[in-house]
Formats: structure tokens, sequence, C-alpha cells
């Protein structure tokens, strides 16, 4: 018996909001704009992003990534384009899609080019969460992904999902809303996006990226450490589980250490357990082995 092949993979799913209407308006226009889009949108900015095109059937699309970043960009390319494409149409015309893009593991068809499995099934069930011509993404994908400057991920919270056992947490990708200042210490911080990334000893890349204005909706803190269900996620062994975390005190950013096994630094300077350090952009903080640069903006 052939074993079947498995790969890891950043998936995309795409389909048609409203498609019943549409066809029942007007089905031969519908299957028109449908066709052109595939071709003429969907095709050439995935192929461009390194991606395949699994399928597209009716109303919905498949397509497969061997990059979480390629993915999360060819949806971002899709929807632009789209929107300018609806811009064309009277507004009961448009097509607007819903795009879920999740990173796991799928299980291949060579001979019919296909894939399938539970990764597949995940993003389909994600598509659906998300918004009419918008972008839902998993956790899983999230973790590893550094959007585009002028996009974010907003949480999107957990959600219960058709034939799912557990839940899934969704991020939505929007435009970054424009702050117009930098000043650490303003009024208008809140809507800054924070970013941490860097690297371990072997070139490994790891970060996240967190909305600032999560810091007042959780004045405990938000978490940093290898377990997924912390705010900042570094899947590393010399991560502990819950390895520190982020507390806003007198309007400054801080960072604590949770007692973890391999420390916490900030610009070489060791964070000593339950002491509150500040946080300065430009500072290089490091987590376990583990050194990202932090910014925001």
């Amino acid at each position: 018996m052939t074993i079947p092949q498995r790969r890891l993979s950043a998936i995309l799913h795409a389909d048609l909001a409203g498609s019943v209407r549409m066809t029942e308006g007007d089905e031969d226009l519908t299957f028109k704009l449908l066709t052109s889009v595939r071709s003429e949108i969907w095709r050439p900015a995935i192929e461009s992003a390194g991606g395949s095109l699994v399928n597209a059937t009716g109303d919905s699309m498949l397509a497969e990534f061997g990059s979480a970043v390629a993915a999360v960009a060819a949806a971002i390319d899709i929807q632009e384009r789209m929107a300018r494409f609806n811009k064309l149409l009277d507004e009961e015309q448009r097509l607007m899609f819903r795009i879920g893009v999740h990173l796991g593991e799928v299980i291949v068809d060579e001979e019919n080019h296909d894939i399938f499995g539970d990764g597949v099934n995940l993003a389909q069930r994600i598509q659906g969460l998300a918004e009419p011509g918008g972008i839902a993404v998993s956790r899983a994908l999230r973790d590893v992904t550094e959007l585009k400057v002028d996009y974010a991920f907003v949480d999107g919270g957990e959600h219960q999902a058709k034939n799912v056992s557990r839940s899934l947490h969704i991020y939505h990708v929007r435009p970054r809303e424009v702050t117009p200042t930098k000043t650490m210490t303003s009024a208008s911080l809140p809507q800054a996006m924070l970013r941490f990334h860097g690297a371990d000893p072997s070139g490994r890349k790891f970060g996240f990226n967190l909305k600032f204005d999560r810091l007042t909706e959780k004045p405990e803190g938000l978490v940093i450490g290898r377990d997924r269900e912390c705010d900042g996620v570094l899947l590393h062994s010399t991560v502990s589980r819950r390895h520190a975390r982020l507390v806003l005190a007198d309007n400054v950013l801080h960072i604590e250490d949770l007692g973890s096994t391999n420390g916490t630094s900030v610009d070489g300077a060791v964070v000593a357990t339950g002491v509150l350090q500040p946080l300065q952009a430009g500072a290089k903080l490091r987590i376990g082995d583990i050194e990202l640069a932090f910014r925001y903006e």
C-alpha cells in the first residue's frame, strides 16, 4: 500500500460571498465575471507569489504556497486587484470573495494534482469567518508571518467551526491605521503596532506583531512564550512556555521576566524575574537564545 505524501503548506481558500443571489440575478454575467477574474487576477497573483492554483471550481478557489508570507502577500494582492476590478461594476454585480489562509499539513495527490486533509479543511473554515472582500488567517500562520507595512493583523477571537472539534483563533488582515505621531508617550500611541523580529544563533528567523491598544485592554500585560496561547509566540526550545510579559505602566512600555529558564535581557542587561524593565523602541530584546529588534509604527 502506498503511503500518502504529506507536506507542510500555506493553504489559501476563497469563496464568493452571495453567489446564490448573484447567479439567480444574472447567471451568465456572473459566470463571465468569474472566468475573467480567475484568469486575469487570481492565477497571475498566485503564480507571481510563487504559489499554485490547485483547483477552481465554480465560485471557489484553492491555492497552495511553500511560504506563509507569500500566501498572505498573494491574498492581499488579490483583494487589492479585486477592489479595483469591482469599482468598474455596478454594486449588485461586484464579486466579493472571502479568503482564508492557514499553515498546516496537507496530503498530496500527485496523480490528480490535488491536495486535501485537515490543513485544507481548516483553511476552508477560516475562509467562512472572513468578511466579504476580506482576509482571515489562522493563529498558526499569523505567528510566522510579517505583513506589508500598510497592513496589520487584527485579533478576530476564537470561533467554533462546523465539524472542527477545537476552537479556531483567527486574525483579520486589514489596512493599518495611520498614526499621526511616533512619540512613545503620546495619546496616539495606542494606534501603533509593536514589532518584534529577529533570529536565533543559527539564523532561523522568529517574530511577532502586537497592536499597542491591546496593552490598555489587558492591564495584566501581554505574555511572550512558547505556548501557542501566548500573545507573542516564539516556538523555540530555549523559550519557556510563559517566558516574559509586556506591561504598560505610567504610559511607558516595560518587560518583565516570568521566571524563565533561559532568561530575558534588554540591550545586554539581564531582566530580573518580577522586575519591570523599560523597553524603548530600537532596543535589542533577547528571549532565550532569540535576539529580537523592537520597533513600533
